[in-house]
């Protein structure tokens, strides 16, 4: 019998160090590589895909930073704080050392000026391009007037949605209002999928694709704040780890400002996939046992969501192995 109890113990023990909510993402990842559904794309890598799948993360029980590969954090709180300013260009980010959309902005430049025919992708010639332009938008603020935005991405639509009058709604404030006063309504939710928008962006080609992240909904139950995210297009490796973290950040931030306790973070994918050029890297992770997720903690006297600061977020006890490098596929 003590065998016995100490065997059940032993299990207890170790289900309760195991990082069950990353797991599903580690389950994806594996999940996507044995379909064999490989298909062509937008920017000729090409992908393995599959269609429809969800996870969950409980929000009160940690924050959702993946810890099989590091996870640049400090480039997903500017992104976000990026997104609710509703700034377009890069030089915010750039400025804060925040690579993530420098080659859209770099794309569209070096076709603009003839230059994408003379300079192959990646070369050192590429290489010094690429930092000669970032140089100059950082410090030149005429030349990241000109060359820095990207159109209307996530923080236009978050906050200044364009509709056929001529007006524009703020649909992160219309989400703060409706949570003050109508907690419970199903109508709470943010889209980013603008159809005028979206076709003038297809059409120009020169901007950065339409949103990825087609809308997200917010939920209140028991005093919790959940938000579920509908993703169009999800890059499984490199962007799914930002994507969770970003909008577990943005629900804790909302739920600090609306007085509401943690619920979930649901992620919701439609056409999820590894790039063809990001298998050995999914194989290396996967080798790979998931740790506890760190803690977030946010400085308790912000109460407006348009104010937050980098300096307002600490993270605490994140344990990741090393990071993995991969090419973005632009």
């Amino acid at each position: 019998m003590k065998i016995v109890e100490d065997l059940v113990l032993r299990v207890q023990n170790n289900f309760s160090f195991m990082n069950i909510q990353e797991q599903q993402y580690l389950d994806l990842l594996q999940k996507i590589l044995d379909t064999w559904a490989d298909r062509n794309d937008r920017t000729g890598v090409g992908t393995r895909s599959i269609f429809g799948h969800q996870m969950r993360f409980d929000l009160s029980k940690g924050f959702p930073l993946l810890t099989s590969k590091k996870v640049f954090l400090r480039a997903i709180i500017h992104e976000l704080i990026w997104f609710i300013s509703w700034d377009t260009n890069i030089r915010y980010l750039v400025q804060n050392d925040v690579k993530i959309w420098n080659e859209w902005a770099f794309a569209k430049y070096l076709k603009k000026t003839g230059k994408d025919t003379e300079i192959p992708r990646y070369t050192p010639e590429w290489d010094e391009e690429m930092s000669i332009f970032i140089e100059s938008i950082k410090n030149d603020e005429s030349f990241a007037n000109e060359w820095g935005d990207l159109g209307p991405v996530y923080g236009k639509q978050w906050r200044a949605w364009e509709t056929k009058k001529g007006n524009v709604i703020d649909q992160m404030q219309n989400v703060i209002n409706t949570l003050a006063n109508d907690p419970y309504s199903r109508r709470n939710l943010i889209s980013g999928w603008n159809v005028w928008e979206i076709e003038e962006l297809i059409k120009d080609k020169d901007t950065a694709p339409p949103p990825c992240h087609t809308l997200f909904q917010f939920y209140v139950a028991d005093g919790k704040l959940s938000c579920q995210l509908y993703q169009r297009s999800a890059d499984v490796f490199l962007g799914v780890p930002f994507n969770i973290a970003s909008y577990a950040l943005l629900t804790m931030m909302i739920a600090q400002v609306s007085g509401l306790q943690l619920g979930e973070f649901v992620h919701t994918f439609w056409d999820v996939h590894i790039y063809h050029n990001h298998f050995d890297q999914v194989r290396e992770q996967l080798t790979r046992t998931p740790r506890p997720f760190p803690t977030m903690q946010i400085d308790p006297t912000v109460k407006d969501l348009f104010v937050f600061k980098y300096e307002d977020f600490t993270l605490e006890g994140y344990d990741p192995y090393a990071p993995i490098r991969a090419p973005i596929a632009v």
